[in-house]
């Protein structure tokens, strides 16, 4: 029987002859259709996803060389282009009817650079999984298709706005996934799902193809079992590109390092803000296990000390009041002109016929957004909250350079909760951005940051730790997240 730890133990199966790339595509196949009702996936590429299976097998058994993601089973989030296949968003404003929830009118006439390079490099696309309308939501519970079920407790959310690409490793659907990470939505599902979780720095992975939310904020992010697959899939997807000029031109390291024992053993300084730990709105479960872990990685002979960090009430009002802006403009574009759903009433009156057709094809959460950023942008309050917000910006930013000048990483959590239950946020919107507190940071520095599976709540739940380094430090941030889910599995053996 077919089973999957890591890409590591099943290229080895491949090479040995233990299993085909066939093997993996039917086995997967049969999971989703088994685990349909977590409605992690909009739309599921069976024959195409076998097809390439057996052109795998194929090439391998002639003696063809493999790429480095040969074979393995992805997934992605429906705000990532794949050419010739349907995206939406989530959204009915990307459908023929609002109220039509199987038939999408929208498909992509391109793929996006990162999925190219990981077909490039022969991995396998499965499927395009559900997530919260236009990315902007942290239950995925704003989506057209419905909302989507945490996998470890049917009643919970998976967390968002990636919560269907979360549920999809979680639920042992596809070996790794594809999210998007605007202000934690690849990182808090992976805290909510016990999942590795990666966002990497503004600017690594190439942007062009990911439907845009907020562009100085987006970045595709990675869910997987464990860190040495993310570091893989980094690897391929990260680099220059011609088609985003915000995507970095630094030189490429190797992201899929060995992690021997001369990385395990390295020293690091950690610096760790009192104000995240003591916050009234966190479980006292979840501060009291990242206390014992400081304690645990200051044993392993690390540093790690506490450093002052005055801004933190201002981080998700300047996050809310910049991405709302920008998600104002950008989802402009969405007129029912060129594509997409229409208003059926021929209106002759053109505003008319674009206010029916964004109100009746936008969900309530992204029309609220659209709202907000409106408003912050508009003539009479944009230096009262636009501009004050880009200045908080600039001086959270200048802060966590001071930081990185003294340490190498900051940790604190993830989500200030475990997973919530379902409806539990739907009618209080300021109370789920404010569960955002931890993970909006690293956007608005736009520095990588993990979120690493490492402890287990009295509830039942998974959560875990979060780690931020420097900008586009992420092989050093890769090593120590491996190295601390190392010594972690050495505390569970005991």
């Amino acid at each position: 029987m077919f089973e999957f730890s890591s890409i590591e133990q099943y290229h080895a199966q491949l090479k040995e002859g233990k299993t085909t790339c066939r093997m993996a595509v039917e086995y997967f196949l049969n999971r989703i259709k088994d685990r349909q009702h977590l409605n992690a996936f909009i739309e599921v590429f069976a024959e195409e996803a076998l097809q390439q299976a057996d052109k795998l097998d194929k090439n391998r058994n002639s003696g063809s060389k493999t790429g480095k993601l040969h074979g393995v089973i992805i997934a992605l989030k429906d705000v990532i282009c794949y050419k010739d296949h349907r995206v939406s968003a989530a959204s009915a404003i990307l459908k023929t009817r609002p109220d039509d929830t199987v038939g999408l009118d929208f498909e992509s006439v391109y793929s996006a650079t990162a999925v190219e390079r990981l077909l490039a490099e022969e991995a396998i696309i499965i499927g395009n999984c559900n997530c919260d309308e236009f990315a902007m939501g942290s239950t995925n519970e704003n989506s057209v298709y419905g909302r989507v079920l945490n996998a470890q407790d049917e009643t919970k959310v998976p967390g968002g706005s990636s919560g269907g690409s979360a549920v999809a490793v979680q639920a042992g659907l596809c070996m790794a996934s594809l999210g998007s990470d605007t202000g934690g939505s690849v990182r808090q599902p992976a805290d909510f799902c016990g999942l590795v979780g990666l966002k990497p720095a503004y600017g690594r992975i190439s942007r062009y193809g990911l439907i845009a939310y907020a562009s100085s904020f987006d970045q595709i992010g990675i869910f997987a079992n464990n860190v040495p697959d993310a570091a893989r899939l980094l690897e391929v997807m990260a680099g220059p590109d011609e088609y985003d000029s915000t995507a970095s031109q630094k030189p490429l390291e190797k992201f899929f390092p060995s992690f021997g024992r001369s990385k395990m053993e390295a020293k690091f300084r950690f610096a760790y803000f009192e104000e995240t730990l003591k916050h009234p709105g966190n479980d006292p479960e979840i501060s009291s296990s990242i206390i014992q872990w400081i304690g645990q990685l200051k044993k392993e002979g690390h540093t790690a000390e506490p450093v002052k960090f005055e801004l933190l009430d201002y981080i998700v009002p300047a996050y809310y009041i910049l991405t709302t802006a920008e998600a104002s403009s950008n989802l402009s574009r969405y007129d029912g002109v060129r594509y997409g759903y229409r208003a059926t009433d021929k209106d002759p009156d053109l505003t008319s016929f674009y206010k029916k057709t964004r109100s009746e094809g936008f969900g309530k959460e992204v029309k609220r957004r659209i709202m907000l950023g409106t408003f912050v942008l508009s003539a009479g309050y944009y230096d009262a909250y636009y501009t004050k917000a880009q200045k908080a910006r600039q001086l959270i930013l200048k802060k966590i350079q001071g930081i990185f000048k003294d340490y190498d990483f900051i940790i604190m959590p993830t989500s200030p909760a475990t997973a919530f239950k379902i409806g539990e946020m739907v009618n209080d919107p300021i109370a789920m951005y404010l569960a955002d507190i931890y993970t909006v940071l690293a956007n608005l520095a736009g520095i990588p940051a993990i979120s690493l599976p490492l402890f287990k709540h009295s509830n039942g739940m998974p959560f875990g730790i979060q780690v931020m380094a420097n900008r586009f430090d992420e092989l050093t941030l890769l090593q120590v997240s491996h190295q601390m889910m190392q010594i972690q599995k050495g505390q569970l053996k005991e």
